[in-house]
Order: structure tokens, then sequence, then C-alpha cells
């Protein structure tokens, strides 16, 4: 079984060939960063334009290295949401033109489900049940999962999310974007000087990384 993955929920256009859920076929990524580091954060509606201009380029780069043909796929999946709507826009309107146009089925996929089954890929079999933490750009999820398809919410961000307040503390900082390596390579050269409050609230399965990116400007 080969699917070809289409991914476009944020800033990066990204197509992959999978074979039988686990093996790695091929795997093409168009970054954005370069165009969004001039405005210290991702833009929308520019996300979504370099979307239109990427998306065929990169399946078409996708398909050729895993050496597959339309003829060999078995279904395209695509990413239908969270994420930003003008950029899940583009994945999958193409995803849909594809299906139909080679009369596949079409399988919608969840961004933060994907997080957490890329640990199988390469071969590796996660244990259930077993709990995920998912640490993106805009998500902070604590995740319990009995099984396959069995996920249970058991905490979260109440307000940013960690890459977030990554971000927006190295555009305050002047550190430059993306924030999260700005601030990593910062921290090897300096020393430990102020105590920052935890992001986790306590009581709870919960974090609120907003107190902690106020109390580093402040």
């Amino acid at each position: 079984m080969k699917l070809l993955g289409i991914e476009s929920s944020c800033d990066e256009t990204a197509a992959a060939v999978v074979e039988d859920g686990t093996r790695i076929l091929s795997s093409v990524i168009s970054s954005q960063v370069d165009i969004h580091r001039r405005y210290g954060g991702i833009v929308p509606e520019v996300a979504s334009r370099q979307h239109l201009l990427s998306a065929i380029p990169v399946v078409e780069q996708a398909l050729s290295d895993a050496g597959t043909g339309q003829g060999d796929l078995t279904a395209i999946a695509v990413t239908n949401g969270p994420g930003l709507a003008g950029s899940l826009l583009v994945g999958v309107n193409l995803a849909k033109a594809l299906a139909l146009a080679w009369d596949l089925p079409i399988i919608g996929v969840n961004h933060l489900e994907a997080h957490i089954y890329a640990n199988w890929l390469g071969g590796e079999k996660p244990v259930f049940p077993l709990i995920a933490l998912i640490a993106s750009g805009g998500h902070t999820d604590l995740v319990l999962m009995n099984g396959h398809g069995e996920l249970s919410k058991l905490g979260g961000t109440r307000d940013d999310a960690a890459g977030e307040a990554f971000d927006k503390v190295a555009r305050a900082l002047g550190l430059g974007y993306p924030g999260g390596p700005a601030i990593e390579r910062a921290s090897k050269l300096g020393n430990p000087r102020y105590r920052l409050p935890r992001a986790w609230l306590k009581g709870s399965d919960d974090f609120s990384f907003s107190g902690l990116k106020t109390a580093v400007v402040r």
C-alpha cells in the first residue's frame, strides 16, 4: 500500500510517499522561513500564496524521488485541520483534484494526530497505552492514547502555544526568527541570571505560556 501525503497546514509545503504506513519512500519540504523572517512571524496570507506556488512542484518531486507513478498509489492523504485556513485550502483542493483525476480515495488527516503518528514512521511501534506531548508552533497538548483512534486530551495550553511563545520572546529580544533555534543559540553563550515562572499550571495538566512570555519581556 502506497500513500501520497500532502501537508500545508501552516508555512511549509510538504509531500511524501509512504509504504505500508511506516516506510518513507520520499519526503519533500518547501520551507517559507526566509520569507516570513522579515516579518518576525508567519503572515497567513503570504503563506497561502506561497503554497500555491510550491504545492505542485513539491508533489511532483515526492513522486519522482519515490519512483512512484499515479498507478502505484492506493490513496491520497491530506491535512484537513487544524491550521491556517488559507494554507489548508491549498493542500486540500490539490488533494481533491488529484484524487478525482486519478480515481483514488482521499483521506483527511488531523494535523495533531499526525504529529503523534510520526512516532510509527521508520518501523517503530509504540506500545499502548501511551501519553503524547504535542508541542508545535500553534499547539501544545498532552494526549492519552489507549489505541488507534482512541485519543483523549489530558491538558493543553490555555493561551499561547510553546512555539508561539518562543517566537514572540525572540522577537522582543531582537534574536530573529524562528524563535526556538534563535533562543537556543543565544542560551549557549549566556549565563543564568533571572528566575522565570514555570509554564505548568499547578493542580492541572494544563500549561500557560503567556505569563512566561510577559516575565521575560519585563
